[in-house]
């Protein structure tokens, strides 16, 4: 665990990322941002069906897109100086400083500390009806797994076929896919903690949600 408490110390010192709005395609690009240092908000709502901040608006063959801010934080720079020119795809436009939320802190930190099993492929997951079972009855974590154990299904191509569990013997600590969702191959779907270091994942877990300070 040294490791992960190095990891919150860095993080701690930055407790940052830097996001980078890029022209999605070719087009003409006028910016309709706001101020540098102004907040800009993310996609919201159940479904991030709700845009964030408008950054620029590109216009190719007369068909304008709105370029919203992806993630919630600081405007730190506009690439003004491309206003009304023609940009190509992945040209950078603006970055954002967003701010790490403790959810995002415990997130990255559990990613580090917990062993993941990913997706082998891309397709939609679940677990299979007895684990299911238990996971909705008394959560992921009364879940203990042993490697090749049978634990989920994986639907593709109107096909299912069962996927076992290759890794450490723990418990289920992280459940990363949700139900009717497509999962990108290499994607975590699962991150299992042995349950003799449960303890010091969730005093770490604890030391960020009384430690971390929230930026508004």
């Amino acid at each position: 665990m040294q490791e992960i408490s190095q990891l919150l110390d860095a993080m701690k010192a930055s407790p940052y990322e830097e996001v980078i709005v890029r022209a999605p395609h070719t087009g003409q690009v006028h910016f309709t941002a706001p101020a540098v240092g102004s907040k800009v908000s993310g996609a919201s709502g159940e479904w991030k069906e709700l845009p964030g901040t408008p950054i620029a608006t590109l216009i190719r063959e007369n068909n304008p897109k709105i370029i919203a801010a992806p993630q919630t934080g600081e405007l730190r720079h506009v690439h003004i100086e491309l206003d009304g020119k023609f940009v190509e795809a992945g040209t950078v436009l603006a970055e954002i400083r967003h701010f790490l939320s403790r959810e995002e802190v415990i997130s990255r930190l559990l990613r580090h500390a917990l062993s993941l099993f990913n997706a082998p492929e891309r397709a939609k997951y679940f677990f299979t009806p007895i684990v299911d079972a238990k996971v909705k009855s008394s959560g992921c974590r009364s879940v203990t797994v042993q490697h090749g154990m049978e634990l989920f299904i994986m639907s593709r191509m109107k096909r299912e076929m069962p996927v076992y569990y290759t890794g450490p013997t723990g418990i289920i600590y992280s459940v990363y896919f949700s139900h009717n969702e497509n999962v990108d191959a290499g994607s975590p779907l699962i991150g299992v903690c042995p349950a003799d270091q449960v303890a010091g994942v969730e005093d770490m877990v604890l030391r960020v949600q009384t430690e971390w300070k929230e930026r508004e």
